[in-house]
C-alpha cells in the first residue's frame, strides 16, 4: 500500500465496523481492530507502518479495519471498552457489580 491510499476517519464512540463505502456504494462493515504498527524490536516495517508511525507517533491508539485497511482515530467522548475508556468497578463474587453504576 502506498501512503497516497491511507485513509484516515474519526470513530464515532461505540462504533466497532467500518462505515467505509467501495465503488458500487456499499458498507465495509469489516471489523475495527486496535492496529499496533510499531514495536521496537521489528526489523522491517511496511510502507503503510513507517507512515502510520510518522503520522501519530509510536504509541497512538488506532484502530484499522481488517477488511479495507481505513484507519480509525478515536474520540475522546467514546466511553465504551472501544476506546479503552471504561469505568473500572468493583465486583462480587457472583459477577455482579456493588452498587449503582456511576452517572457520568
Amino acid at each position: 500500500m502506498s501512503t497516497a491510499t491511507l485513509k484516515v476517519k474519526e470513530k464515532k464512540p461505540g462504533q466497532r465496523a467500518c462505515d467505509e463505502k467501495d465503488a458500487k456504494g456499499e458498507l465495509c462493515v469489516g471489523h475495527l481492530k486496535r492496529w499496533y504498527y510499531y514495536h521496537p524490536l521489528r526489523l522491517a516495517f511496511s510502507e503503510e507502518e513507517e507512515a502510520a508511525l510518522k503520522e501519530f507517533g509510536k504509541n497512538a491508539e488506532v484502530y484499522r479495519c481488517e477488511r479495507c485497511h481505513t484507519i480509525y482515530r478515536p474520540v475522546s467522548a467514546d466511553n465504551s471498552t472501544a476506546g479503552q475508556k471504561f469505568q473500572v468497578r468493583p465486583v462480587t463474587l457472583w459477577g455482579d457489580f456493588f452498587g449503582k453504576k456511576p452517572k457520568s
